[in-house]
């Protein structure tokens, strides 16, 4: 949307048609976090982990065709997850992640239309997801309206052992050491369908709003295998959730050029699930354009949501129950980020055909009514190839 409020600043000689595009974006987020409610544990216990997580994308263009790819991994240090066989000691398991992702698209400009689909992947030691997305967005013969919709599927094993060098193969569960004696489920896939519409419609010279309601169903394996927890009677259990779970969301975004400098992008979300959870949050990031190519970008949002009817807190779970968790994701809680960023976009030649876009950094730090604080760090470095035709 916001491209409807203003258009970056291009030199001169880069305004000529391009024909063919490739577009590069190399990644790195850094994601620290600190808490003492582990779900791992009953909901008590360290939730210190890092994630260090580089990334990069290509974007091919090509008269009105255009491929993208992107890739990267996540590599994590947790100390809570070694509290899954109970090993208490100051080293940190490390744990990885790799995905990918390929979507084409084609725009058929006679009727300002794009179609779209894709394809992706992404593995850990105990999981593995495939998923698959198509989609189709219109814009009206004046730009001054759009409508988009979008269906993802994805198909998920939660089985250990496809990274283990023993095995490089799906082959259970796992579950807490102590509570190996059986098997706590019968199914061991997942499967999540989600429907994402949009609608947005140019208000005015100054403002666009946007309206974006969202569909999701998911069936299967829904609860976390080494979840532990712990009843009244002290007796322990694995974690265990309904296999079929649906959630709708709406975001309702507006975006308002201020005047002068100043671009703010806000956004107002509602959710609800058949968990027992209802949510709210409102965030806004402001664009204060300091120079013609930088761009400083304050942002904060506020998140709160009621409990899930199947949570509770360590050691207040009743015997008998069919239903139970102690993940603190499905609390009842509050939680308020904060952050900076500083975008620059010289688009500057760096050789004949290649341009620097420029480069984006973030900060956030984000704080949660029960305890759990992070800190999220991003950095992305922006180029582009070209062939031009006068």
């Amino acid at each position: 949307m916001a491209g409807y409020l203003g258009r970056a600043q291009v030199p001169p000689d880069t305004a000529r048609e391009v024909v063919n595009k490739t577009e590069i974006e190399l990644v790195y987020n850094h994601y620290i976090q600190n808490g003492n409610k582990s779900a791992v544990t009953g909901g008590i216990g360290t939730e210190k982990l890092t994630v260090y997580a580089p990334g990069f994308s290509v974007r091919k263009t090509a008269g009105p065709n255009s491929l993208a790819f992107n890739a990267g991994t996540d590599i994590i240090t947790s100390a809570s997850t070694d509290n899954i066989d109970y090993v208490m000691s100051s080293a940190s398991r490390t744990d990885e992640r790799i995905y990918a992702n390929a979507t084409y698209g084609r725009t058929f400009n006679k009727h300002n239309l794009v179609v779209s689909g894709g394809i992706g992947f992404s593995i850990e030691s105990d999981y593995f997801s495939v998923g698959s997305n198509a989609g189709l967005t219109k814009k009206d013969k004046d730009n001054l309206r759009q409508y988009s919709v979008q269906i993802q599927v994805f198909n998920d094993d939660l089985r250990w052992g496809r990274l283990n060098p023993d095995y490089f193969r799906p082959v259970k569960l796992i579950y807490p050491s102590e509570l190996r004696y059986r098997e706590w489920y019968d199914v061991h896939r997942r499967n999540s369908v989600n429907l994402k519409l949009g609608f947005t419609q140019v208000l005015d010279k100054r403002n666009v709003i946007g309206f974006f309601p969202e569909l999701t169903w998911q069936n299967g394996l829904l609860a976390t295998p080494f979840h532990r927890i712990y009843f009244s009677d002290g007796t322990e259990a694995v974690e265990q959730l309904p296999e079929n779970r649906v959630k709708t969301a709406l975001a309702v975004r507006l975006n308002s050029f201020a005047g002068g400098r100043f671009i703010l992008k806000s956004i107002l979300n509602g959710y609800c699930d058949n968990f027992g959870i209802k949510a709210f949050s409102l965030e806004n990031e402001t664009a204060i354009k300091l120079r013609y190519d930088l761009i400083l970008l304050p942002n904060a949002r506020f998140y709160s949501q009621s409990a899930s009817s199947y949570f509770a807190s360590y050691g207040m779970h009743q015997p008998g129950e069919e239903y139970y968790t102690s993940d603190y994701d499905l609390s009842g809680m509050h939680t308020f980020s904060s952050g900076i960023g500083l975008k620059f976009y010289p688009y500057k030649y760096l050789k004949k055909r290649m341009i620097f876009n420029g480069f984006i950094f973030r900060y956030n730090f984000i704080s949660s009514s029960y305890g759990l604080s992070s800190h999220i760090f991003s950095i992305s470095l922006q180029s582009e190839f070209h062939r031009k035709h006068h």
